[in-house]
């Protein structure tokens, strides 16, 4: 694998670009208006003119151990002995469901090892992409990717793949070899306090009650001062959703004042029980070192370089401040030197769990997919 890594930032870019010629993908993640920039995009395809250019707004850019805004960070890769398949629509006029089997159809399953998702984070719903992924996809396939970010503003988010930049876009990136060897790691940190409450009214993503009473009242209620700030403040005590045994985190992306409800990243069923959630420093970052051994106990012995493909969340960087880049150079310390490093904050974070090998949609938590190709 060939890479090259580059961030525009302040009206330029911090080295000139290398032209890969055979460069198979470029991610790009960052800023809309630098993405609309048709002179920045230009030079791009001008030295990356087979690449299929993919990439969404975010919360924050991670590019090797530092962590941007407003910027586009970039990462070109070629595969020596691999290749990809890039699909991508928007769900204007049509469902999920739809836009998703439409895309996976279009992916040929022969030979397919991996799917990197990139989807929306305002208009679509994580758990319905999820779901359709499953049920569109080969059980054996990884599945991670990330929905799109739009710092703390929770207004719009857009994905892009190569012209086409849309609201309520997914892209869906194929990759196919032999020699393509995979891992990932997620996990959050976060710690539940406060007594367990029942849904008791939902519809979809939409929480409307929590044992009979109006759930934003009650929300607001544990926040005290906090609810002052909402939703942004929602960012640092997320739930826990508890269903069959399982985990999932799940944040709020806004509140309706007028019938006391609030919209989640992923869907909240009637009857599951949840809890509020809370995290400091030390247990967010001791949550990416577990996810990086995780990945790295799947990587092989027999490479020479890979990427390393980060997706964390908002609410994660919110609570980290000023040391959210320690998340990421915990990472580089478990991963290595060999390892190009990039992804971005995210609204919601596709990954199996540690202990599963079936996607499903995170939120406050480190996700980390690497990528390499081995030796022989």
């Amino acid at each position: 694998m060939k890479f090259h890594q580059n961030t525009y930032l302040s009206g330029r870019w911090e080295s000139p670009i290398e032209s890969i010629e055979k460069a198979n993908l470029v991610l790009l993640f960052g800023n809309r208006d630098l993405v609309k920039n048709e002179a920045i995009m230009a030079d791009i395809r001008c030295h990356y003119p087979k690449a299929d250019i993919i990439g969404c707004t975010t919360a924050g850019e991670i590019q090797g151990i530092k962590i941007y805004d407003d910027s586009l960070c970039l990462t070109a890769i070629e595969f020596d002995h691999s290749f990809i398949s890039v699909q991508s629509a928007s769900i204007t006029n049509s469902s999920v469901l739809e836009v998703v089997k439409n895309l996976a159809d279009g992916l040929d399953k022969e030979g397919l090892r991996y799917v990197m998702v990139l989807s929306d984070g305002h208009q679509i719903n994580g758990t319905e992409l999820v779901n359709a992924l499953q049920a569109s996809l080969p059980e054996d396939i990884l599945i991670t990717g990330g929905l799109a970010g739009d710092g703390t503003n929770f207004n719009e988010t857009l994905v892009w793949h190569n012209s086409a930049t849309e609201l309520g876009q997914i892209v869906l990136v194929g990759f196919y070899g032999e020699r393509l060897s995979l891992g990932y790691g997620c996990i959050g940190g976060w710690d539940a306090f406060g007594p367990d409450r029942t849904i008791t009214k939902s519809k979809s993503n939409v929480l409307y009650e929590l044992d009979n009473l109006p759930a934003l009242a009650l929300y607001k209620r544990y926040l005290g001062p906090h609810a002052d700030d909402l939703p942004a403040s929602a960012l640092l005590f997320p739930l826990v959703l508890k269903i069959d045994n399982k985990r999932m985190t799940r944040t709020i992306l806004s509140i309706n004042e007028e019938d006391g409800s609030m919209t989640f990243a992923g869907d909240v069923p009637e009857g599951a029980t949840v809890q509020l959630m809370r995290a400091n420093t030390s247990s967010l970052i001791d949550g990416a070192e577990i996810a990086a051994e995780h990945a790295l106990s799947r990587i092989p012995t027999n490479y020479s370089n890979g990427l390393a493909i980060l997706i964390s969340c908002v609410g994660r960087r919110i609570v980290l401040g000023n040391y959210c880049e320690e998340e990421v150079e915990v990472v580089k310390d478990i991963l290595g030197e060999k390892w190009a490093y990039t992804g971005f904050y995210s609204y919601g974070e596709l990954s199996p769990m540690l202990n599963s090998e079936a996607c499903a949609l995170h939120n406050q938590t480190m996700t980390i997919t690497t990528l390499c190709e081995t030796d022989e």
